[in-house]
């Protein structure tokens, strides 16, 4: 399998706190050997959906997600990439859902989307943000490259 098959998107907003998390995992990706294109999407929801119409066979979402679990618990969710839903064609909206219902409106999603996803503490004071991750987010980063390498390996071992 070619890395152009897959593509590991980091979004959140590094002002935010342990929205930050996607970001920093693909940060910290950035420059391994892995079959997969790593990219920062930060808060560009516009630029990942139209990424979402790549001819892609996965894409790897990373982002901080609330579940209820404790901060820093990590999740590896299967996305329904064909559910409907209101379009909203912000450019700066990253709510992952809304951007695949935008790239549903624009084309066809052909990749199987997953998301790594990991439990915030905290983002911060809604008028000022926060910058950095919160302990337990920080230390759930390495977890999280973890669980994507993983995830390709499987990938590479059932090609």
């Amino acid at each position: 399998m070619s890395a152009s098959n897959v593509l590991v998107a980091g979004v959140g907003n590094v002002f935010l706190g342990d929205d930050g998390f996607g970001v920093e995992v693909v940060r910290r990706l950035a420059g391994r050997d892995l079959a997969a294109r790593v990219a920062d999407f930060g808060i560009r929801g516009f630029d990942l959906a139209c990424a979402l119409l790549e001819p892609y066979d996965l894409v790897l979402l990373v982002d901080a997600v609330r579940r209820g679990g404790t901060p820093g618990t990590l999740y590896l969710l299967e996305v329904d990439a064909s559910a409907g839903g209101p379009v909203d064609l912000q450019g700066h909206s990253m709510d992952p859902a809304q951007v695949i219902r935008n790239a549903r409106a624009m084309g066809t999603i052909r990749a199987r989307v997953l998301l790594v996803g990991c439990e915030p503490e905290s983002f911060g004071d809604p008028e000022t943000g926060a910058l950095g991750l919160s302990r337990r987010v920080e230390d759930a980063v390495g977890e999280a490259i973890k669980m994507i390498e993983q995830v390709l390996a499987e990938r590479e071992a059932h090609a």
